[in-house]
């Protein structure tokens, strides 16, 4: 017989609007595209909130920034960010150029809004991110928006280059440098920068390093045009700007790649133009010149050039042939009487934080001063010998010196670190051996016991445990169990019990530990069955009984003490008290459980 279902009829639900929100960017600020971008915002805003079906969720516009990259298109990651939080269904934009012109980021921007679920629209081309095709088609269009951006690169590039070729002042645009401001298209000199220029120039003309020339900066606080701290990388920059001479040099950076924008410094992949008096200079052409030279020297010098550091005639003289960096001067806390710091040196590599040496051993400079001294044959080491007659030392094995010499020879000779052997004289032997006896002579606690109970099932030390305990004097219960606790199940034994048994067997009065150690050698543990081996090498077999485990022992005065206590707590109100009580608790139980019914 044939079975039919009546499906009532439903209300249908209203449909939900979707949130959608607009992307707008232009790539240049100027009036034109000022207007432009306002015309889109306007024409989405409009657009928007006509249709019924859609709930606004905003507009987002980069102004002035360029497509290919989406680290400084703050409104584009605050809507990716919003779009993350569930606040947006959909997202318009004019078209690919303007969502982006980074195949890549365009591609994972899209697929990670798919993921979410969130639908992004391309007006111009007509695609929608959620449709069948929609990628394929997205691939193949930013592909020629990012090559549209390469060609775009390529013709700013040619015109900015064009212009540097007819030595135009701002070939490059309106560039920021200390000292000037830009009137126009020319370079005017700042009076209260340009003064900070050229005492930057003359303290480096003084001897001074670039470092006390930030600290008499930061004392006096010039800043930055910023009001940020004048740094070294700031003065370094003032230093090698050939601007400041009155002259321009273009072309001394480029970008390789329009897509990564990253920066490198021309060092003769593209020409170079130099341009000559096209501003009022600050530092003359000589001056600049002899700076850059003696810049040169210092750096060739390394660290013999840098005042602040301390130096020595090693420093930058022992080099690491693995690592090609120099090794660096280190000391250790005084271990001699005289309170003499160790001095050593170590690769420089080392030192660094997760850093690797092949060499890895340390050279003690007092061992490393009597090999020098004996191959420049002289008594004693002298600084200003070793600096006339050494060029460098490797170091290529460990406790080995290469002394390159500076006549070309070759002298290899080893140099063994005896730094603590040396250190460990006499009188510091006797200064220690007094310290220690000064000390307790048993600072980790160890017994009698300690490393003469065997476990004879796996062999190993039964250690010392302890428990709190009220009934002894330092609060303490003493115990021993076998080390391998978990793997071996050997019994514990308490140590006044231990002790009990073997004053018994050694035939002592009282427990003696001084005889103990004088007559026991080791005793292996089996149970409750212990071999005690003397030091004459006789083994005697012993059995106890483990002690008794109870509660505490009362005697008959403390029982019947009790009884009166609770009689006199347990008073006919104090009884009434309880039973009501549990009267209580009953009613609530019986009626929870109606509740559960």
């Amino acid at each position: 017989m044939r079975t039919i279902t009546k499906i009532e009829s439903t209300i249908p639900t209203i449909k939900k609007r979707k949130k959608v929100a607009a992307y707008a960017r232009i790539s240049m600020e100027s009036e034109r595209m000022n207007h432009s971008l306002s015309a889109q915002i306007s024409y989405y805003n409009d657009f928007i909130q006509k249709n019924p079906d859609w709930e606004f969720a905003g507009v987002y516009a980069d102004n002035g920034i360029s497509g290919t990259s989406t680290v400084k298109r703050d409104e584009f990651r605050r809507m990716i960010a919003d779009a993350e939080q569930g606040k947006i269904d959909i997202i318009l934009t004019k078209s690919i150029q303007r969502f982006a012109r980074n195949t890549v980021d365009l591609l994972e921007t899209v697929r990670h809004l798919k993921n979410l679920g969130i639908e992004v629209r391309f007006e111009k081309e007509n695609i929608n991110s959620l449709s069948g095709n929609g990628e394929l088609m997205l691939s193949i269009l930013a592909s020629f928006a990012q090559e549209e951006s390469r060609s775009i690169s390529d013709n700013v590039k040619w015109g900015i280059r064009k212009r540097m070729q007819e030595g135009m002042l701002n070939a490059s645009g309106h560039f920021n440098i200390y000292g000037y401001e830009w009137q126009g298209d020319e370079l005017i000199i700042v009076p209260k920068e340009a003064e900070v220029v050229k005492r930057i120039y003359q303290n480096f003309l003084d001897g001074k390093s670039r470092l006390e020339t930030e600290r008499e900066l930061e004392a006096e606080g010039i800043r930055t045009r910023q009001g940020c701290v004048m740094r070294d990388s700031n003065i370094k920059k003032i230093l090698t700007n050939i601007t400041y001479t009155g002259n321009m040099l273009f072309q001394k950076e480029f970008i390789s790649d329009p897509i990564n924008k990253k920066r490198k410094q021309n060092r003769g992949e593209l020409p170079q133009y130099w341009v000559e008096d096209t501003h009022e200079a600050i530092i003359d052409l000589e001056t600049f010149q002899y700076i850059q030279d003696e810049m040169a020297r210092r750096r060739q010098l390394g660290a013999l050039a840098n005042k602040s550091l301390n130096i020595s005639c090693f420093t930058g003289k022992i080099k690491c042939p693995y690592c090609g960096v120099s090794y660096m001067h280190n000391t250790r806390k005084p271990r001699t009487p005289n309170g003499k710091r160790l001095e050593f040196w170590v690769c420089g590599s080392r030192k660094k934080k997760g850093g690797h040496c092949e060499v890895g051993a340390s050279i003690n400079q007092d061992n490393m001063k009597k090999v020098l001294a004996e191959v420049l044959d002289i008594d004693e080491f002298d600084d200003e010998v070793f600096l006339d007659k050494v060029d460098f030392i490797n170091v290529p094995k460990r406790y080995t010196l290469e002394i390159h010499l500076q006549d070309g020879t070759i002298v290899t000779r080893p140099c063994e670190n005896t730094g603590h052997q040396d250190c460990w004289t006499k009188e510091y032997r006797d200064k220690v051996s007094k310290q220690r006896r000064k000390k307790n002579t048993n600072p980790k606690g160890a017994s009698v016991f300690t490393s003469k109970l065997k476990c004879k099932h796996c062999g190993c030390n039964y250690r010392r445990c302890t428990q709190p305990s009220t009934s002894s004097e330092d609060g303490k219960f003493y115990y021993w169990r076998c080390a391998e606790r978990t793997a071996c199940k050997a019994q514990g034994l308490r140590e006044d019990f231990l002790k009990s048994q073997l004053a018994e067997v050694l035939g002592m009065a009282e427990w003696d530990e001084k005889v103990f150690a004088e007559k026991v050698e080791q005793i292996n543990i089996d149970g409750y069955q212990l071999e005690v081996v003397g030091k004459d090498g006789i083994v005697t077999p012993m059995t106890f009984e483990p002690p008794k485990r109870g509660g505490r022992h009362c005697s008959e005065e403390q029982k019947e003490h009790m009884r009166q206590i609770m009689k006199e707590k347990w008073t006919p109100e104090r009884k009434a008290e309880m039973s009501q009580r549990m009267k209580n608790m009953r009613k609530e139980r019986g009626r929870n459980w109606r509740k559960e019914k």
